[in-house]
């Protein structure tokens, strides 16, 4: 009994750190870690611009503490999930330099979801307040 008490707390003690690493914004978009440069958002259907980038934004300020004026870069468009498998998932950094992203010739508008884009964290934030259009 005492042994399989410790098993269990043990177990229960491995496993925590990894469930703790997924974060999740209140739309319900989900943003697990690739490795400690890579993060990767996964929303709930195929995904639009906003919830990428919102999720990107919400998880760099909350989970990596990255600052407002800090740049949130696009590793991967959209793709399927390293993390998960679903079909739909883009893959962001804070360390462009580290992970081999080197920023494309951007103007002040980006409507796509390419490696190089690039966005401040406010600037990404200001995604998150978007309400969807209803017809």
């Amino acid at each position: 009994m005492k042994n399989t008490l410790l098993a269990l707390g043990l177990t229960a003690a491995l496993v925590a750190p990894l469930t703790a690493e997924a974060f999740t914004t209140p739309d319900g978009v989900r943003v697990n870690p690739v490795n400690d440069l890579i993060f990767e958002v996964i929303p709930q259907s195929s995904g639009s611009f906003s919830e990428f980038w919102c999720g990107a934004s919400e998880y760099a300020r909350r989970v990596k503490g990255a600052q407002w004026l800090d740049t949130i870069y696009v590793v991967q468009g959209r793709g399927t999930s390293v993390t998960t498998g679903r079909r739909s998932a883009v893959q962001f950094t804070l360390s462009p330099e580290q992970v081999g992203v080197s920023p494309p010739l951007q103007g002040w508008l980006a409507l796509g979801i390419k490696p190089g884009n690039r966005m401040s964290v406010q600037q990404a934030r200001s995604y998150c307040d978007r309400s969807p259009v209803r017809l």
